[in-house]
């Protein structure tokens, strides 16, 4: 079976605008990610994005990451070019997606619940305000299946007749070009994905070896 090229796609899509500016609306999971997605998409789209992460825990912590995706949007001199659409901190809503899978490892199948909640929520709102595409900046992230993400976008996209934006920010240094990004204008990089688990498990002590040297 071949392996889809988001980005080709992606690229061809824009080839066909021409020097037409299509709308989109970019679910964003944190500042950092969005950086070069943002730096890319600005060039060929006319951007909006949604601040719907309602899996962020504590509410101290969903309340810094918006205020650093506001800051970045400053910084990058994109506040008065790209809107920002911001929804409440929702917890219930990824508690209640999630519910049966507290359980499940970084990657399973609770980050795919996780997703889709997401990217329903894009696909709705999209919808709601006429935007031509919706797309998020989950696959600018190595730790993110590309592939589970667009699908679910996919997935969305006929449940609501909105157009998404296939994509696989990663390509073209992507990922490592958010870092720079990041540590260029100075804001917080997060270090967990972002729900109560994900920190959970980045508290646990590591583990020893019978040796008592510590373990991965």
């Amino acid at each position: 079976m071949n392996r889809r090229n988001y980005q080709k796609e992606l690229e061809k899509i824009i080839s066909r605008y021409g020097q037409q500016k299509p709308t989109v609306l970019l679910h964003s999971c944190c500042g950092p990610c969005s950086s070069s997605v943002l730096e890319y998409l600005t060039q060929f789209f006319q951007v909006t994005i949604l601040w719907y992460n309602p899996n962020l825990y504590p509410e101290e912590e969903y309340v810094r990451r918006l205020e650093t995706q506001k800051e970045l949007l400053e910084k990058m001199g994109l506040s008065e070019k790209v809107q920002l659409l911001t929804e409440k901190w929702r917890s219930e809503e990824y508690y209640t997606a999630v519910k049966g899978y507290e359980e499940e490892p970084e990657g399973g199948k609770r980050c795919e619940r996780c997703f889709r909640l997401r990217l329903e929520e894009c696909a709705r709102i999209a919808k709601e305000h006429g935007f031509d595409f919706f797309c998020s900046t989950l696959t600018v992230s190595r730790h993110k299946n590309a592939v589970l993400i667009n699908a679910i976008g996919e997935e969305a996209a006929r449940q609501t007749g909105i157009l998404w934006l296939p994509s696989d920010f990663k390509k073209r240094d992507g990922e490592n070009r958010s870092v720079e990004l990041s540590e260029k204008y100075g804001i917080y990089r997060q270090v967990y994905c972002g729900c109560e688990f994900s920190l959970r498990a980045r508290l646990q002590p590591k583990m020893k070896s019978p040796t008592g040297q510590e373990g991965i």
